[in-house]
């Protein structure tokens, strides 16, 4: 596991060519989600979060809205499996103690349900459809 990832909170507008690259071959080359349903008018409101390679290769991103609902959480193939997805995770989960969230929720795709149980987050729902996609809700209590 690399320790050296670098972590950068971004705007849309600043780093969306980055952030699309990844969500883009994620989300709707590999994953199958229409592109239509990728980009949502969250975007440019979102807190963004990029993580880097030491010599600044863009490998994983994820999103948190003001209500506190993590999403668009993608990591590049090559680069899973290797610490990107907690370290994505983390950033996002201490935005959102910043922004005093109480609860942190999220649709968890199915593969996915063990990470973040991993992280603390329990499942709230039966298993439903989204972008075709088999998903959990899961949320995290950060404040009492």
């Amino acid at each position: 596991m690399n320790n050296n990832w670098i972590v950068r909170q971004v705007k849309w507008e600043t780093h969306l060519a980055q952030l699309h690259a990844i969500r883009l071959r994620v989300f709707v080359e590999e994953q199958g989600v229409p592109e239509s349903l990728e980009w949502d008018r969250h975007d440019p409101n979102a807190k963004h979060v990029l993580v880097y390679e030491p010599d600044g290769i863009a490998v994983g991103t994820g999103r948190l809205l003001a209500d506190g609902r993590l999403g668009r959480m993608a990591v590049l193939l090559p680069w899973r499996r290797r610490g990107v997805g907690s370290t994505v995770l983390l950033a996002l989960l201490d935005l959102a103690r910043k922004q005093q969230s109480p609860l942190v929720r999220l649709h968890a795709q199915r593969h996915a349900i063990a990470f973040y149980a991993k992280h603390g987050f329990k499942v709230t729902s039966e298993e439903f459809m989204e972008a075709g996609i088999p998903h959990r809700a899961m949320e995290l209590k950060l404040l009492p």
